[in-house]
């Protein structure tokens, strides 16, 4: 349903009077299939955002080639916008018209006409849960019902394709989870789903494949549970307080650790081949070196682990 091949995007900046360019995405390669929900996960300033723009034709890429739903990125771009549906991250709703008034008018600029418009505007108000407030000023609604809207509008032509930009961002944690619901809901009917995220349990929990990006290239790409098993071995954080970064000194060369990571909370992570064994040996390393630990914990690895692998820094960072 989507395929690109070295996709590329740069951007002019200019400091102190001389122009640099900045290379945002370096050669994407993807390949989503039909009815799945593909997950882009990456911190800010990843690529995530520019290359969902150039998948949506809104900026064209330098380079590289793509197909959306069949039709080919660069020559047919008419046919990709009638083939997607856009949330982006800030949302796309006014403040003084209600959601029915926004759907109505969503559906007309897709060239329905006015019965089927106003028809097709109460059967996403009904399956997005909005009938309470659909006639009220969208400025009254909260960000979870605001969010509601943003995605029927996405959705109210019925795209092969649906694009949503960081979705979850700044809504409480039941909000998310509803919005999950109906990302689920939408693939369950057929829609393929490409979401941008950088929450580690968001992109877990709902995707069914994840590609991974970091300074605009992807670093890994798979199933969740195929990128957390090829972090063979055990993760083990560490608290030692102020004295993280000299004990990362201490134990980064260690033969049974494969990783280590300070954090700015006075904790280290490390990844081991075993837990069972690493433990009692990361204990006496320390304590030869004069560092007291406070707490220990053993856990399997996490997708943030898989970014640390790829990466040599945490995601959460």
């Amino acid at each position: 349903m989507i395929k690109t091949k070295g996709l590329k995007k740069s951007y002019k900046t200019r400091q102190k009077r001389q122009t640099t360019s900045v290379d945002a995405v370096k050669g994407i390669d993807l390949d989503v299939a039909e009815g799945e929900i593909f997950g882009f996960l990456g911190p800010n300033g990843a690529g995530k955002t520019t290359t969902l723009r150039m998948l949506a034709t809104l900026i064209p890429p330098d380079d590289g080639e793509a197909t959306i739903a069949g039709a080919n990125l660069r020559t047919e771009q008419a046919q990709v916008r009638r083939s997607i549906g856009f949330v982006a991250q800030g949302g796309g709703t006014t403040d003084d018209v209600s959601a029915r008034e926004e759907l109505v008018l969503q559906a007309r600029m897709y060239g329905m006409g006015r019965t089927e418009a106003a028809q097709r505007a109460e059967e996403v108000i009904v399956a997005f849960e909005l009938s309470d407030f659909a006639d009220r000023k969208c400025k009254t609604y909260s960000g979870g019902q605001r969010r509601r809207l943003d995605i029927a509008l996405g959705v109210i032509h019925r795209p092969q394709v649906l694009f949503l930009d960081e979705p979850t961002t700044g809504l409480d944690p039941q909000s998310r989870a509803h919005m999950w619901d109906e990302v689920r809901r939408l693939r369950a009917d057929g829609m393929t789903v490409f979401i941008t995220t950088h929450y580690l349990d968001e992109a877990d929990a709902l995707c069914d494949r994840i590609a991974i990006i970091d300074h605009g290239e992807i670093v890994a790409e798979g199933t969740p549970e195929a990128l957390k098993r090829e972090i063979s071995g055990d993760v083990v954080t560490v608290g030692v307080g102020e004295l993280s970064e000299k004990a990362a000194e201490v134990l980064k060369d260690q033969p049974f650790a494969r990783g280590v990571e300070a954090r700015d909370d006075g904790e280290l992570r490390l990844t081991v081949e075993s837990g069972d064994t690493a433990i009692p040996q990361i204990m006496r390393t320390l304590e030869g070196a004069g560092i007291a630990l406070s707490t220990i914990e053993l856990h399997r690895p996490t997708l943030d682990d898989v970014f640390l692998t790829k990466t040599g820094r945490s995601l959460r960072d």
